[in-house]
């Protein structure tokens, strides 16, 4: 074949900066909700031009590193664009990590600039004097009172107006890097991952792919409206303002993550596609006005840690249309969504119930294995489990100046989720534990999420965590952490746990050895940065209390 092209044919690259083409040609009015303040995408597109505009007054060019310390608005998903699409790296800093952490993220990533909420100027007083480069500081403002503190150069928006939108955003290679945060592990400092523009526009296609082609009643579409959260500092978001935006959806941005507030907002700006952590589910359910919003017609993936039958249960006697998703802060994170063909949006039976928490089949470019120790592929007949390993065109490539850590998360080629699982002959997914979760007593794997859902489902249960506690005998000995549904008058006891995993015991669903040794009651249960249950501490605070 005789390969002829135009000297003129563009070539396309993907780059973050085309995924504005369709929305500001087919919704340029669609709103943007963020506080007080409402834009449309044709604002947007301007504000990200005067923002590229002011950083590049500040010294911003390619490769340069602009870091965030906001909470989620306006702001933050105009740098999701700006900053890219100059060829600069956007750095979202984990605002929940403690000061020295965040010290940490700083220097590594070696930025350049950071745009800075003035709830976070204490964190930056305590740390500056230990930065290893010099960094230019930019306010970001709450309301109108506050000065401009003198570490910083210049307000937010002061810098916009003070700017022209008419920045030239020119083509580069899709393979630059576009963003990178740091994660945090059972050990050692945080790790930076790091995508680049090519990444996450095929992620976010995926996205639309796979939350588009679903059950009628879950899908997400253009007549959605759509509300985070999840951090935008976490995963961008888990990369869904990136999808939103592309769809021309309205969009809402919420800022502090107080209940109330989150829940007017549903209500007031009919937001009916959500994303979040179980934790947060929790919260929202538990808060005193939830009893007097109307959501029916809300849709809700839950991600980040595995979602109880029992939260789920909850949920969808609420009217949510709440269904898990699977993935990982190295994976961009979107990998699996739970298949809900023919699961009426209100039917609140086990079966169906148990479908909305399966971690569910791979989207589209994912290929999805589980394996043995020697990276053998195990049968996918819904029992045999195995490490879960992934390969897709938008996992991160490595770990940012960590070679050791880089070559172990791909070993044999595929990346290495951590997660132990089974995969059914649909070929969808069930996550059964993380590797450093699972409980080993004897000769037996018990299943922390295994225990931990079927107590979810108990009366007077609002939440539980199964951790493995030290013992001389057996190694580990699994234990359960239980907060109490403050509703129910007559109060779980000890035996009323322990009956109901019995019950499972003496039909064979589970082993004898998953029955654990100590249940405790506590008031809460610890949580990480990012709202996911802290089993690291847990484990740590009940370490060596066996006996």
């Amino acid at each position: 074949m005789i390969e002829t092209h135009a000297t003129s044919a563009y070539s396309y690259p993907l780059l973050i900066k085309h995924l504005l083409h369709t929305p500001l040609a087919c919704h340029p009015q669609q709103e943007i909700v963020s506080g007080k303040n409402r834009f449309s995408y044709r604002d947007l597109r301007q504000r990200i031009g005067q923002l590229a505009s002011g950083l590049a007054t500040l010294g911003v060019s390619k490769r340069s590193t602009v870091a965030v310390m906001d909470w989620d608005n306006h702001r933050y998903l105009e740098c999701f664009f700006a900053v890219p699409m100059m060829g600069a790296v956007l750095h979202t800093i984990n605002v929940r990590l403690s000061p020295e952490q965040i010290l940490y993220t700083i220097n590594h990533a070696e930025d350049d600039v950071i745009l800075v909420h003035s709830d976070f100027i204490p964190i930056i007083e305590q740390i500056e004097d230990r930065f290893e480069r010099p960094i230019k500081l930019v306010f970001l403002r709450e309301g109108s009172q506050q000065n401009l503190p003198g570490l910083c150069e210049v307000e937010y928006e002061a810098m916009l107006a003070a700017t022209s939108e008419d920045f030239d955003f020119i083509d580069f290679d899709e393979n630059t890097p576009a963003t990178t945060f740091y994660t945090t592990g059972t050990t050692g400092d945080p790790k930076g991952v790091f995508y680049s523009h090519r990444q996450l526009v095929l992620h976010t296609m995926a996205l639309l792919a796979g939350l588009g082609s679903g059950d009628g009643s879950s899908r997400f579409h253009r007549g959605d409206v759509y509300m985070p959260i999840t951090p935008m500092f976490h995963v961008h978001g888990w990369g869904m303002p990136y999808a939103a935006t592309l769809m021309g959806v309205k969009q809402v941005y919420p800022g502090r993550y107080e209940p109330a507030a989150l829940l007017g907002l549903i209500e007031r700006e009919g937001v009916t596609f959500s994303h979040c952590v179980p934790t947060i589910l929790h919260m929202l359910l538990s808060a005193p006005e939830a009893a007097q919003v109307d959501l029916s017609n809300w849709k809700v993936i839950i991600g980040g840690s595995a979602m109880s039958q029992g939260l789920a249960k909850t949920a969808v006697e609420r009217g949510i249309n709440v269904f898990a998703a699977y993935g990982l802060s190295e994976s961009c994170p979107f990998l699996t969504t739970a298949e809900l063909s023919g699961v009426d949006k209100v039917t609140i039976d086990d079966q169906s119930v148990a479908r909305r928490c399966r971690t569910g089949q791979p989207t589209v470019l994912v290929e999805l294995r589980v394996v043995d120790s020697e990276m053998n592929d195990l049968p996918r007949d819904g029992a045999s489990t195995g490490e879960v390993v992934v390969r897709s065109p938008w996992l991160t490539q490595g770990y940012c100046g960590n070679q050791e850590g880089s070559e172990a998360l791909w070993q044999g080629g595929y990346m290495h989720t951590g997660d132990v699982g089974y995969i059914d002959e649909s070929g969808s997914l069930q996550i059964t534990d993380r590797m450093k979760d699972i409980i080993k007593s004897g000769g037996e794997w018990i299943s922390s999420l295994e225990l931990e859902d079927i107590v979810s489902r108990c009366a007077g249960v609002s939440e539980v965590a199964a951790i493995g506690i030290e013992d001389e005998r057996w190694g580990e000995r699994p234990m359960l952490l239980v907060t109490r549904s403050p509703e129910v008058a007559d109060m779980i006891s000890e035996e009323d746990i322990l009956k109901v995993i019995r019950q499972r015991v003496d039909i064979g669903e589970l082993s004898k050895w998953a029955t654990p040794e100590r249940i405790e009651f506590v008031s809460e249960l610890p949580r990480t940065s990012v709202g996911k249950l802290d089993k690291k501490a847990m484990r740590a605070n009940y370490a060596n209390i066996a006996g």
